[in-house]
């Protein structure tokens, strides 16, 4: 964002650590913070009965409280930690006065915001039309991009849930796609060890939304050496 819009936010920013699972947003709820993550990834979940699905995520990339952006104050679904974080909080209220005070915060955010539907967009329809290892494989490239490093610490069951699938179904994708050589899999923790063979795998279902990403923002991936350099302090 530019210098003065960051300069308008900063008084109230605070540096925080999130833990596994903490929630940023309940559904219906209203919104009290929002968090800019500095590292790790953050799950926007849909509910349906008792039933858990992902429907996007949120890394360095990216921030929680898009619907003070569009102007609502109310959570559409749960958002959590899915990989403990460090994150720069804002009150609510610091943020809504912001958006109404500069000509140019809100502009630059809803690029992000739209980015964001694109990728649920395409987060549904992937879901509705392919395989379980093509979904496992845009999900692991999704998290890799806002990971510093080739090593995901993640289980079989929460895996389930993101994707809305049974565990052992998640267990033989995992396997699957370790038996091209792509992937190590360990207990609670998933080492990527050749992305082209993933892209492949994953094939239309990857690089449209950050195609979309670079092109209203900039550059997403992890990969980029300036973000293996960058600085967390």
């Amino acid at each position: 964002m530019s210098v003065d819009d960051l300069e308008r936010l900063r008084p109230h920013l605070e540096g925080v650590f999130l833990e596994l699972r903490a929630p940023l947003e309940n559904e219906g709820q209203a919104i009290e913070a929002v968090y800019f993550l500095e590292s790790g990834i953050a799950s926007v979940v849909a509910r349906a009965s008792a039933a858990e699905a992902e429907v996007g995520i949120i890394g360095f990339e990216g921030m929680t409280g898009s619907a003070l952006i569009m102007g609502d104050d109310l959570a559409s679904f749960n958002c959590y930690i899915q990989s403990t974080s460090e994150a720069i909080r804002i009150g609510a209220a610091p943020f809504v006065a912001a958006l109404e005070d500069s000509p140019t915060l809100r502009p630059f955010l809803l690029r992000y915001v739209q980015y964001l539907h694109i990728q649920t967009s395409y987060t549904a329809s992937i879901n509705a039309r392919h395989s379980l290892e093509v979904r496992l494989a845009r999900w692991l490239l999704m998290c890799s991009d806002r990971t510093v490093g080739d090593r995901l610490m993640i289980t079989h069951q929460f895996l389930s849930v993101m994707l809305g699938v049974r565990r052992p179904g998640v267990t033989v994708g995992l396997q699957t796609i370790e038996s091209h050589g792509y992937i190590r899999a360990r207990r609670g923790e998933i080492t990527i060890r050749n992305r082209q063979g993933l892209m492949s795998l994953a094939r239309e279902s990857y690089g449209a939304p950050e195609l979309q990403y670079r092109r209203l923002i900039g550059d997403l991936g992890s990969k980029n050496p300036s973000r293996q350099d960058r600085s967390l302090d």
